[in-house]
């Protein structure tokens, strides 16, 4: 899908007017395209499969016991107010008899996240897309993010964080789960 640029200029001189504002007053006359521009960016994964990132996978006559991905950045934005939630994914999968690069697991997160979402929605569609398309025994998906409708806004919490988990097969087990938690929250470097 492309995002109708023209239209989106279009609707932020409306916008602009709408709040008193000058479209045409220097500081502003880029504004409408540059918004354009971000809004294609952040709206890409309209659209977009996710799977498609993980076709290209690796057989494996091992198992391995888990393939954990930390830390992977994305941003979104929040469905409700148009306003970006930025944060980290922590993904691990049980392979069954394949693996697929690194590489791809954050692209699998930015697909998604490349929509206007809530956070927990985000959450379980990532673990969704990590078990269809590599059949894992297993799938677990921590996202921590900042919501900038919370820190902005409202009763504007700046250092609030929101924290979700979705978790799949063998991993939906409290126990089975424990250790990989463990893994994610334990300390870098």
């Amino acid at each position: 899908m492309t995002v109708d640029k023209a239209r989106i200029e279009a609707a932020v001189v409306e916008l602009l007017h709408a709040i008193g504002e000058d479209p045409k007053r220097a500081g502003l006359t880029t504004t409408p395209t540059r918004v354009a521009e971000a809004y294609a960016e952040f709206f890409a994964g309209i659209g977009a499969d996710p799977l498609d990132h993980l076709q290209e996978t690796l057989a494996v006559s091992e198992l391995s016991d888990a393939v954990v991905l930390t830390d992977i950045a994305f941003r979104s934005i929040c469905e409700h107010h148009l306003l970006p939630f930025i944060g980290v994914a922590h993904v691990a999968y049980l392979p069954l008899n394949k693996v697929v690069g690194l590489g791809k697991l954050p692209r699998v997160v930015a697909t998604i996240a490349a929509r206007p979402q809530v956070q927990e929605r985000l959450t379980e569609q990532i673990a969704d897309a990590l078990e269809e398309g590599l059949g894992a025994r297993g799938v677990l998906v921590v996202l921590d993010a900042a919501h900038q409708c919370v820190a902005a806004r409202g009763l504007e919490q700046p250092n609030t964080r929101t924290i979700t988990m979705a978790s799949r097969g063998h991993l939906s087990d409290v126990h089975a789960r424990a250790e990989l938690m463990a893994l994610i929250g334990g300390p870098r470097g």
